[in-house]
């Protein structure tokens, strides 16, 4: 291999390691303004009226399938009775 082999290579492997940085970067900033704005949605629920720790729950149940969230229900019941909370 020759130098001007060499440079050349290392100057595509350079401008690919450039490329993926920049792409990380820019999905990066993307994914701050998306927290930005959800931040913003709970702050106008939380204007309105509602609990927005009830609020963020309540996203977190609709990402799971109904049957995670029965047999956990039904855990969590068994643990309450046990420490007769229930």
């Amino acid at each position: 291999m020759n130098d001007e082999t060499g440079q050349s290579s290392y100057r595509v492997a350079a401008d690919e390691l450039r490329a993926f940085i920049e792409r990380f970067e820019r999905l990066d900033a993307e994914k701050k303004d998306i927290a930005d704005q959800q931040k913003e949605v709970m702050a106008e629920a939380k204007g309105r009226g509602y609990d927005t720790k009830v609020l963020r729950k309540l996203v977190a149940l609709r990402k799971r399938e109904a049957h995670e969230i029965s047999e956990e229900e039904a855990v969590l019941e068994l643990y309450k009775e046990a420490l007769g909370m229930a």
